[in-house]
């Protein structure tokens, strides 16, 4: 699994710092791609044009999601996501500093897979992103059709 990727739409350097530490605490091998805003994840996943991008067997095998982003917010980006054919099924966590009821049932209103809040603590953020790893990148099965080369 570790051929795959993991792509993670954060715009604070300090918590992209703490999910990459996260991430290799955890063991995790999987090849972290960043986008700081919302348009770039737009545009690593669809392209310029918004019809290329990322062919399907190289779509990402989860995407954590902010969603307080520049450009294009977490829920703009979450809409598209699931507006497409090729992403409707891409597994999306949102990982964000927000507790607000109003972004969490617009998130799952929107199609999220997960909804994580942040923890402050670095120990309690590297043990929910080991747990995150766990579960999307080892125990979640993926819809038909995602990830086949």
């Amino acid at each position: 699994m570790e051929d795959k990727v993991i792509l993670l739409v954060e715009d604070n350097p300090r918590d992209v710092e703490l999910t990459k530490r996260a991430l290799l605490k955890a063991k995790v091998a999987n090849k972290l791609v960043l986008a700081e805003d919302g348009a770039e994840a737009l545009q690593y996943l669809f392209g310029e044009d918004g019809k290329s991008g990322c062919p399907l067997p190289e779509l990402p095998v989860v995407v954590l999601l902010d969603l307080k982003l520049p450009m294009v917010d977490g829920h703009q980006v979450l809409r598209r996501i699931r507006a497409e054919a090729k992403t409707r099924f891409l597994p999306v966590v949102i990982l964000t500093s927000s507790s607000e009821e109003t972004d969490i049932v617009a998130s799952y209103d929107l199609g999220a897979n997960s909804y994580v809040r942040k923890p402050v603590k670095f120990a309690d953020f590297a043990e929910a992103i080991r747990h995150l790893g766990l579960y999307w990148l080892i125990l979640n099965q993926c819809a038909p059709n995602q990830h086949k080369s």
